[in-house]
């Protein structure tokens, strides 16, 4: 976008559907394990009660973005599947 101008380039770009589905679904196993492992440290309240506040609300902050990272990559899964 230049000023009040909207340029747009069309590109012809072919994706390998397969390759990228493999990726994500890997990408998205990686994740859940991921959001698995921090919900564990969180229900351990011997790690909650030692813990700063400080940490626990990043761990609360991982676990959340890893969540939403999961939510991310099932609909881009879902999208690839119909392709």
């Amino acid at each position: 976008i230049v000023d009040a101008e909207k340029y747009f380039v069309e590109l012809e770009i072919a994706i390998d559907v397969a390759k990228e589905l493999e990726e994500k679904i890997k990408e998205l196993k990686h994740q859940q394990g991921f959001v698995d492992s921090t919900n564990k440290k969180l229900s351990n309240e011997k790690f909650v009660s030692n813990a700063s506040e400080e940490v626990v609300n990043k761990e609360r902050q991982k676990l959340s973005d890893g969540q939403d990272r999961i939510k991310i990559l099932t609909e881009e899964i879902e999208k690839l599947e119909k392709m």
